[in-house]
């Protein structure tokens, strides 16, 4: 099981009701793919969402996430914490 951190450019201006309708569409449909999603953060300026989560795979959040409606740019696989 890995850990990853996505990267949603393009969002400007979501909103905390937005982003966690998102973040509930994630939710519903994550079991399918073996993902759980533990946090959205969203800087409406910018338009930049991060999301992490844990899964099999980088593959598996692309698809929940595509799915959902809102594919990201960028995944990373977080390999070290502290």
């Amino acid at each position: 099981m890995g850990t990853y951190m996505d990267v949603h450019r393009g969002m400007q201006g979501i909103t905390s009701d937005q982003l966690s309708e998102a973040h509930r569409a994630d939710l519903a449909i994550e079991e399918e793919e073996g993902v759980h999603f533990e946090h959205a953060w969203a800087d409406p300026e910018s338009g930049t969402v991060y999301c992490l989560s844990t899964g099999p795979s980088a593959d598996a959040v692309q698809r929940i996430h595509e799915r959902t409606g809102h594919a990201p740019d960028e995944i990373h696989e977080v390999t070290l914490t502290v």
